[in-house]
């Protein structure tokens, strides 16, 4: 879903804040719940006591007394009425199991067996009928009671309870503290994932950047276990990857320092040939052969990336470069520039451009620079107006030692190590390399580097 965090930090922030706001909220409900059956239970208890003292005053009194002393002691919920005949008899259903206890509670406190009649004025206001939301906000609702109870003259006394609703407020008090445990588990719990959730972010970054340095300083091994295990298998991975690189440089490097000798001996060898023709061929393959050499040791030089990065004047580069290139005699134009310096391994850079202006002079003719910044990135095309590569080869010419001799000029003495290389540098630093053909003919090589 994308209104949900991306990152592992929000989702179990939101997972966290959503369930502490619940938990808050019914617990509260269920405070105030509790809160108003007890009041609800005091004021039952009140009722009687009320409605008790009220009978055994008109107990003393005289017939002729009752109905003044009756308005005095009624207010507006609770009225005294005395009764000329005998009340209706008590209705048929069950009554509320409030009324009950009331009926009860007041048999209890007048001490004897009294006729008594009791009954519910409004049956729809009895607790078991509240709204969800009433329940949630703790709103306690009571049916109005009308109790009739003869007197010890045989008389009848009539008392109405009229119906009554409280609960449901919200106290600053309850609001202020829900708001202060809030923020204090929420805080304890911003501090708890962003504890679990560092070593991963750590690795995830020394993930992505040990394709720039598979000689970056190890992961510390802290954290949970099974971060500290995930730490430990990727330190391991990187000292084999770092093991297993150095191996095969020092191999390569073994095999250029031996073979510099037979070379050179097949060079002199080639010059003593009296046939021109054969010792130019022989001196070819030789040149061809010490070539290769070189140009492997250089691609996994590069590809080692053992050159400090630093901040670079990119435009003061690119204009030694197309210096160097008019010297050797190449025509190359330059379109844009950089806004600013930019964190790069110097020679390896320098190297990855002038191996993909050196394509494009070789096989264009010439080459045109066009150079893009922005926040996100720094880009450099480089085009050409050669022949173009097949499309289905676009991405196979990258691969190490493969030359596309059908489409670009088989004379060049080319090991197809250029672009290896150039692309190798290009990820070494987080960034691709894309070749696309040119409308009208002609290859366009695209470096992006990203900024951050």
């Amino acid at each position: 879903m994308k209104f949900l965090p991306q990152s592992l930090f929000g989702r179990l922030v939101l997972v966290l804040v959503v369930g502490l706001v619940l938990a808050q909220a019914l617990s509260a409900a269920f405070n105030l719940h509790e809160r108003a059956r007890v009041v609800d239970r005091v004021s039952s208890l009140r009722w009687a006591q009320r409605s008790a003292d009220a009978i055994h005053i008109m107990d003393t009194l005289s017939p002729a007394q009752r109905p003044r002393v009756a308005a005095i002691l009624s207010s507006r919920r609770w009225r005294i009425e005395p009764l000329a005949s005998a009340p209706a008899a008590a209705p048929a259903d069950a009554q509320p199991a409030s009324v009950r206890e009331l009926q009860a509670g007041l048999q209890q406190l007048l001490k004897g067996n009294r006729p008594m009649i009791v009954r519910s004025l409004d049956a729809h206001l009895r607790p078991h009928n509240r709204s969800p939301l009433q329940w949630l906000m703790g709103v306690q609702q009571i049916a109005g009671v009308e109790i009739d109870a003869q007197l010890q003259d045989g008389h009848w006394l009539r008392i109405v309870q009229e119906p009554i609703q409280f609960g449901g407020h919200w106290s600053h008090g309850l609001l202020l503290q829900l708001v202060v445990l809030f923020c204090a588990v929420l805080l304890l719990a911003l501090l708890a994932v962003s504890w679990i959730t560092r070593p991963l972010s750590q690795l995830a970054a020394a993930a992505l950047k040990l394709g720039q340095d598979i000689h970056r300083p190890p992961l510390p091994e802290t954290g949970p276990r099974e971060v500290r295990r995930a730490a430990r298998a990727f330190n391991t991975m990187q000292a084999r990857l770092a093991r297993y690189i150095d191996s095969r440089v020092q191999l390569f490097t073994a095999i250029s320092h031996d073979l510099k000798t037979p070379i050179t001996r097949l060079r002199l060898r080639a010059e003593l040939l009296e046939d021109d023709e054969l010792r130019a061929k022989i001196g070819r393959d030789v040149a061809e052969m010490e070539s290769m050499v070189l140009q492997t040791l250089a691609f996994l030089r590069d590809a080692d990336g053992g050159e400090a990065a630093r901040p670079l004047d990119i435009n003061a580069l690119l204009r030694s470069i197309e210096a160097d290139v008019h010297d050797s005699g190449g025509t190359v134009s330059l379109a844009g520039r950089a806004l600013k310096s930019y964190t790069a391994q110097p020679q390896a850079l320098r190297r990855c451009l002038i191996n993909l202006i050196d394509n494009a002079v070789r096989y264009g003719g010439s080459a045109e620079i066009v150079v893009e910044d922005d926040p996100a990135a720094l880009i450099f095309r480089v085009r050409d107006r050669g022949p173009g590569i097949p499309a289905e080869q676009l991405e196979r010419v990258m691969e190490p030692f493969y030359r596309v001799d059908d489409s670009r000029n088989p004379e060049t003495g080319s090991t197809g190590l250029g672009l290896a290389i150039a692309q190798s540098i290009a990820q070494a630093h987080g960034g691709t390399l894309t070749l696309s053909n040119r409308v009208g003919g002609g290859l366009e090589a695209t470096l992006r580097l990203p900024r951050a």
